[in-house]
């Protein structure tokens, strides 16, 4: 029986599963602290030695950063991890690093039809390029193109692109944002992502046009009182988040329509730029927690209000996806093909 280990690699935790090449089916799985260890390969020879299992022959890991040149330094880890340097101290045959956003790419292919939820169907063309984003930490985009009888998966910094307002709103947001942190532009990563949620929240707060509920201003205020630290011990935008799922608080609710609308645009952006009548999937860990925001037809009317091209967009597939464990799926299929 071959082997394959695929690897979930963030600054928190580490998610680490064996897989069987034949069926890639499931052997076992574990979560681990990634802190707790000074280097990938202890952790790795820890969950293979509780096992109690050979070697893997093949092996992916999608790594929360930047791959270049097979070498991965992790934003919050003092891990440097290179190819080579570990495939010798595993043992492991074959071995890849990949962009965690890229390893979404790679497992759309692996998803049941209960891992995503189509929100609009449009017209899919077989041959056609496959569009991601993904808002969750940051705001995460990238595509595939068909190459043979395989797609390949290209992460792009298109979360880094410029936040573009279309109405007096969203052009106050954007000047509440430049003045705020004394910058001289916003990228759109600053508004989409789990980080806009709040900064969209601050923005209206302080406009004063809706007032706070104690329970949230409560989050809010301790997230700020804790700016610059490691660590939190409050997560406002899953806070913000929820709230405006229930209904429980006016401020929150106009949190999450600004950012779904803006989320909807952007995602609009990247399908003008690719047309991916693939199929364009919602990724990250955001979109699955609001899902009735963005059902609402919110999201949608964003997306396509492209002027002229409106026709167009309304053509684009797109799904989101409910399955968090797509970045493993993802690594697990790329170490097949290795």
């Amino acid at each position: 029986m071959t082997l394959l280990l695929a690897g979930d690699i963030g600054g928190t935790k580490t998610i680490l599963r064996l897989v069987d090449a034949g069926d890639l089916h499931t052997i076992a799985q574990e979560t681990y602290p990634s802190g707790d260890f000074p280097d990938l390969v202890p952790l790795v020879q820890q969950f293979l030695l509780e096992l109690h299992t050979p070697t893997p022959q093949k092996a992916c890991f999608a790594i929360a950063g930047p791959v270049v040149d097979n070498t991965a330094k992790l934003t919050n880890l003092t891990w440097f991890l290179h190819t080579d340097r570990l495939k010798q101290e595993l043992g492991i045959e074959s071995m890849c690093l990949i962009n965690d956003f890229a390893a979404v790419g790679y497992g759309i292919f692996g998803l049941s039809k209960q891992d995503l939820l189509t929100v609009q169907v449009g017209k899919h063309k077989q041959e056609a390029p496959i569009a991601i984003i993904g808002a969750g930490t940051g705001l995460g985009q990238g595509f595939m193109i068909k190459q043979g009888n395989y797609y390949q998966v290209f992460p792009s910094e298109g979360g880094h692109g410029d936040f573009a307002p279309r109405n007096e709103l969203e052009f106050q947001l954007l000047k509440y944002l430049l003045d705020k942190h004394d910058i001289q532009r916003v990228s759109v990563e600053r508004v989409v992502s789990g980080q806009g949620i709040v900064a969209i929240y601050q923005f209206l707060r302080d406009r004063q046009v809706y007032s706070e509920s104690p329970e949230i201003a409560e989050i809010v205020r301790t997230w700020e009182k804790e700016a610059g630290q490691m660590e939190k011990s409050v997560d406002p935008g899953a806070a913000i988040g929820g709230a405006a799922v229930q209904g429980s608080d006016r401020l929150s609710v106009e949190t999450l329509k600004l950012f779904v609308d803006i989320y909807g645009a952007e995602a609009g952006n990247l399908a003008l730029k690719l047309l991916p009548y693939g199929g364009l999937y919602i990724a990250g860990g955001i979109a699955p927690k609001i899902l009735p925001l963005l059902k609402n037809g919110n999201f949608l009317l964003n997306f396509s209000q492209k002027g002229r091209m409106r026709s167009i967009l309304e053509d684009i597939p797109v799904h989101i996806i409910l399955n968090q464990e797509v970045g493993l799926i993802g690594a697990a299929l790329r170490a097949a093909r290795l």
